[in-house]
């Protein structure tokens, strides 16, 4: 074999393209992680390119990035089991010793590595430090008040242990909206009084008009939100914009721990566009062809036009199964400030008289064509963990019995306009808050206003911002909201059953104050006061207690039957079809899936980091 060297300039210009093409010291070359995770079933092997557009109702929803990124130390699979994802594998002994390995070669977005210091720091460093953590770790990370004994093995394994078992440590990393359990120390030091140098930090709280070093470190750590397009990224795709803007541009995080069968890194697409519009114009610039992919703020009274737009817009139209316990359920709330409204609401009675008013099946004729099925906001059929009795508990229209029992509460005098009187004199008149995202909710409250009104009691909508609404929800000034039902339908014994007790402010606005005081541990809010309420939460604690799935699913069963049972919420209708809008020529994206905010994550278990452009 002859080499050819070649002489004179073009040798030099050869050896210096040479050179410029070895690293330098200390240089980082983009790639995957020396073991990165193969995904082996991707219906359609793709190639690198391109970009994809959406639309976003508000800024804040550059957290999309995160919840369809959807990379989590340990992930649901389409079958809805647990795997590894960025950890390279897990361990569980008795249910309460989990031991965590990651990848060999990680790197954050940046090109940092990513080991278990960043585990170590998130939990000694945040968690623990009471400016950061008033309240202590995440109220799933203590065991009947204990926390998890933390031991950093080397660089790539960890151990969480704790003397009872935790069943939801592994779920909490892979929901839709997860429990970060780990943070880029190399990035946030800089911002932690026990790393930073003091006087370069107090000139960065200053400079930001930042109440101190806490409230600086929490703006800068934004894991969940993605709004901080310093923060480096495990997920599949980095932003690029800072707020406030219009138009957010992520691109692919070269460090990136996925690739396909064939060793092609993922994402195949090299951009994420998320364009902000008002919502209620979402549906227009879908039919006029302005996004790629789009589901959010698109709903079925939408699919007509949607369908009939696909000529000139590029994209089909989908639909896909809904699986919330119901579409959308109104909330009476039990911790009202009026004390008249709240005595009425906590009054089963009350809650059924509602519940026996509406005429469900009319609800699917005029707004979903008949194809929705009356639902009480519980789990629906598909689940394992189905009963009729559960899911027809408070069904079923009927004025009669409703009237009935809002005279057996002593409602039976009426004002000249024939509404019933409070026992207090003031007519049986209220207003339901409605975030006001959209027209179906108003539109619905107009159909439930007539069947009400039949009964003597009177309605009227009032739309909010929806941090407005969450606040007056929060403080009990809003008496009754209206809003999606329970996210999962489709729960196992395995998944914990806590949308069926009184464990959330900002996810329960029947009882938020209830949920408060579960989620500071006591520091704010108030206790449980209704027996069955209270007996909900000492079913949920029993289902973290026990260790295996016929105890659960025992618990479970007892807790489906009391919640449907005492109708805590008033549930419309279920198995509403969600339009998926997706350009001709996006590969990968299911024909048939399953339109879920938890545990599917919406895009996110359909792995947007396979979609690719086959054109």
């Amino acid at each position: 074999m002859s080499l050819h060297r070649p002489s004179g300039r073009s040798f030099l210009r050869a050896l210096a393209a040479a050179l410029l093409a070895l690293p330098l010291a200390g240089e980082l070359r983009a790639g995957p992680p020396e073991e990165p995770r193969v995904l082996s079933d991707i219906p359609k092997i793709g190639r690198p390119g391109g970009e994809l557009r959406m639309l976003v109702g508000r800024a804040r929803d550059t957290r999309l990035l995160h919840v369809y990124g959807n990379a989590r130390l340990v992930g649901y699979d389409l079958d809805l089991k647990l795997v590894p994802d960025i950890l390279k594998a897990f361990e569980v002994e008795d249910g309460r010793v989990f031991t965590f390995r990651l990848r060999k070669g990680h790197r954050w977005s940046d090109g940092h590595p990513f080991t278990t210091e960043d585990l170590r720091f998130w939990w000694e460093d945040v968690a623990l430090d009471r400016k950061l953590s008033p309240t202590g770790p995440p109220v799933q990370l203590l065991v009947d008040g204990e926390p998890p004994k933390v031991e950093v093995l080397d660089e790539l394994t960890i151990r969480y242990s704790w003397s009872k078992p935790n069943p939801f440590f592994l779920p909490l990393s892979a929901a839709a909206s997860p429990e970060f359990i780990y943070a880029p120390k190399h990035y946030l030091a800089q911002f932690h009084a026990k790393y930073a140098d003091p006087a370069s930090l107090e000139k960065l709280v200053k400079e930001t008009k930042s109440r101190d070093w806490a409230q600086l470190f929490r703006r800068k750590e934004r894991m969940s939100q993605f709004d901080n397009p310093d923060l480096p990224t495990l997920q599949p795709w980095m932003l690029t914009t800072a707020p406030p803007a219009e138009r957010f541009v992520a691109v692919r995080n070269p460090h990136y721990h996925r690739v396909d069968a064939k060793g092609q890194q993922l994402p195949y697409l090299d951009k994420v566009i998320l364009e902000v519009i008002d919502s209620k114009l979402v549906p227009i610039k879908t039919g006029a062809g302005e996004t790629d992919l789009q589901a959010r703020h698109l709903y079925f009274k939408d699919y007509t036009f949607l369908k009939e737009s696909e000529a000139r817009s590029g994209l089909r139209t989908l639909l896909w199964r809904e699986a919330r316990g119901a579409h959308l359920a109104l909330y009476p709330n039990l911790n009202a400030n009026d004390p008249v409204w709240r005595r009425l609401f906590r009054d089963r009675r009350f809650r059924l008289a509602l519940s026996l008013g509406l005429d469900r099946e009319a609800i699917s004729q005029y707004l979903y064509f008949g194809l929705a099925t009356p639902a009480n906001n519980t789990i629906l059929p598909e689940s394992p963990l189905y009963s009729e009795e559960v899911g027809t508990a408070c069904l079923g229209h009927d004025p009669k019995e409703a009237n009935r029992l809002l005279d057996e509460l002593g409602l039976r005098e009426r004002t000249r306009d024939g509404l019933r009187k409070l026992p207090d004199g003031r007519p049986l008149e209220l207003v339901v808050e409605t975030a006001g995202e959209d027209s179906e909710q108003v539109d619905l409250l107009e159909l439930v206003r007539d069947m009400w009104l039949e009964l003597g009691f009177k309605i009227h909508t009032k739309p909010s911002e929806r941090e407005v609404l969450r606040n007056r929800i929060f403080s009990g000034d809003a008496s009754m909201t209206i809003w999606f039902g329970k996210e999962n339908g489709l729960p196992t014994a395995e998944m914990a059953p806590w949308e069926f007790a009184p464990t959330s402010q900002a996810d329960q606005p029947h009882w938020p104050k209830w949920g408060q005081h579960f989620e500071t541990k006591g520091m704010a809010g108030e206790p449980p006061d209704l027996p069955e309420a209270a007996r909900l939460l000492e079913l949920y604690r029993a289902w973290r207690e026990a260790t295996d799935e016929a105890r659960r699913t025992a618990i479970w069963t007892e807790m489906l039957e009391l919640y449907a049972r005492e109708c805590w919420t008033i549930g419309t209708v279920a198995n509403v079809l969600q339009p998926v809008a997706v350009r001709k020529g996006l590969e990968n994206v299911p024909e048939e899936a399953v339109w879920n905010w938890e545990p599917h994550a919406q895009f996110g278990i359909y792995r947007p980091d396979t979609f690719w452009w086959a054109r």
